[in-house]
């Protein structure tokens, strides 16, 4: 709708993961270094993590474009809820191994065979495993044992482990320590700060012939990182919006008023998300009040807690648990109370708008105190 009204040949701004719009910002470039570090060793695993909409997938997308398919062969498999016998099957047909109706030695005996054949005429294997927050520790596990297929004293598979924040956790498990081992490198892919916000969304207008229209004033760009938190996902979602309402009101500007309007349609599209995300800070807000009070108890002589840093998180976590359960419980309470409004509304045929839910607040003194209660 919009490009015509600015002389752009695409939508610059798309939320599909698309390797020609990738911008190498620190972040983004640090992780890249690793995974091409990773393939100079050609063993082990590297494991990259990063928040949702970070630029995960675009980033190891940008990777496969520039491999020399004459020494690399690369499958790239975006994982589900799956567990061990399945992975090995997604593994195979990633390779372009037949696998239905195939038993689990029989996969095992053709897989290596396959990684045998690509190490003998030269080339090496590369397995991407995306959204690996998805995969059971049984499915790791399996991936793990891959990483034991050799000939001579080469490896015949190395694997990239890609995933969100809480792969980081899997791979801490007790379970985990032999995965751990063959680990060589391991990045977590931060936010973009402000300089870089602004840099990524000129890199993108610019891949589809943006010549200054619309005009950008620098106040819009801050607003635009102070909403998005210099994340990639959230920056498109944003930015797609504002231009198209610039196209429907015929301006060549976008200003912080611009912006703001925005951002308040978006607000008021998702009050419940907001609200969540409230009740999550809340949480993380507690945590931290509850630590700084327990240090200062045990400074004063609290004998039992001082010099027992696990025992203080220990406590804090369970405090901060306490409240959140609270708080959950409350928006589930809200929840429900919307979705039994919007029935009575739809089989009345009443058009009256519903109010957004209020931000859950908690008062860290109050919670202190019921923490303590509670324990």
């Amino acid at each position: 709708m919009y490009e015509s009204f600015y002389g752009l040949t695409g939508r610059p701004f798309q939320l599909n993961p698309d390797p020609s719009f990738y911008y190498g910002s620190r972040g983004h470039r640090r992780a890249m270094a690793y995974l091409e570090y990773g393939l100079h060793q050609n063993e082990g695993f590297i494991v990259i993590t990063g928040e949702v909409g970070a630029g995960k997938t675009t980033m190891v997308r940008s990777l496969l474009q520039k491999l020399e398919q004459t020494k690399v062969v690369a499958a790239h498999l975006v994982s589900t809820q799956i567990d061990a016998d399945d992975i090995l099957r997604l593994v195979a047909a990633s390779f372009g191994i037949p696998a239905k109706g195939v038993d689990k030695s029989d996969l095992l005996l053709a897989l290596e065979a396959f990684l045998v054949s690509v190490t003998a005429s030269g080339k090496r294997a590369l397995l991407i495993v995306d959204e690996a927050q998805n995969l059971t520790p049984r499915a790791v596990e399996e991936l793990r044992m891959l990483s034991n297929f050799q000939l001579e004293d080469h490896a015949l598979l190395q694997s990239f482990l890609v995933g969100q924040p809480e792969f980081r956790d899997t791979m801490q498990s007790q379970h985990m320590s032999q995965l751990r081992q063959r680990v060589i490198a391991t990045y977590h892919l931060g936010p973009m700060d402000a300089d870089e916000t602004r840099a990524y969304m000129e890199h993108r207008l610019k891949r589809v012939g943006w010549k200054g229209d619309p005009r950008i004033e620098p106040s819009a760009f801050a607003a635009i990182h102070v909403f998005t938190g210099g994340v990639p996902r959230k920056i498109n979602t944003l930015c797609d919006r504002l231009l198209l309402a610039g196209f429907l009101t015929e301006s060549h500007v976008i200003t912080e008023t611009n912006v703001e309007e925005v951002i308040r349609e978006i607000r008021e599209e998702t009050p419940l998300s907001t609200a969540k995300s409230d009740a999550a800070d809340a949480r993380g807000a507690i945590r931290e009040d509850f630590m700084s009070a327990l240090g200062s108890f045990s400074a004063g002589g609290g004998a039992g807690l001082a010099g027992n840093p696990e025992l203080l998180r220990q406590l804090a976590d369970a405090a901060a648990g306490f409240q959140a359960s609270r708080l959950e419980e409350r928006i589930s309470r809200l929840e429900n109370t919307f979705a039994a409004v919007l029935a009575l509304m739809q089989q009345g045929g009443v058009a009256t708008p519903v109010p957004p839910v209020p931000s859950a607040k908690v008062s860290p003194l109050n919670a202190d105190k019921r923490s303590a209660k509670g324990s």
